[in-house]
């Protein structure tokens, strides 16, 4: 499987709910970054952080949050780029956004060892409200 289809998948998983196949893609050493300035802002480091501190908070603190790409890009050696938007309300304010990404993914040997989140941070909290 190509590592864009890797990352496809990932997607496809994440809108219908398996986030157990989406962590199952995941390096044990995965290094997980979310945009500073985001509600969850940081690196997490290890599939269990990332859905302790990112996953879960997702599924728990929005109704219908997705994030859906309209173009993802192979640029070989392991790294993809996927370009499309976040929706979803924010539970706590009953506020909705939707926002542009860009999401920088490295793969080895078919599994996810890196990720970087970059969005307009302050468009989502001005948006949502907090």
């Amino acid at each position: 499987m190509s590592d864009k289809a890797v990352v496809q998948g990932l997607y496809d998983s994440f809108a219908t709910g398996n986030v157990p196949a989406v962590i199952g893609a995941f390096s044990p050493d995965i290094e997980w970054t979310e945009a500073e300035g985001f509600m969850y802002g940081g690196t997490y480091s290890g599939p269990n952080a990332v859905l302790e501190n990112v996953f879960m908070k997702l599924g728990t603190e929005w109704e219908g949050f997705s994030a859906v790409p309209s173009k993802i890009i192979d640029g070989g050696d392991g790294n993809v780029a996927a370009f499309g938007s976040y929706s979803g309300k924010y539970l706590a304010t009953g506020k909705s956004m939707s926002v542009p990404f860009a999401h920088e993914w490295s793969l080895r040997d078919g599994l996810v060892v890196g990720f970087h989140q970059h969005t307009d941070t302050a468009v989502i909290a001005r948006d949502i409200g907090i």
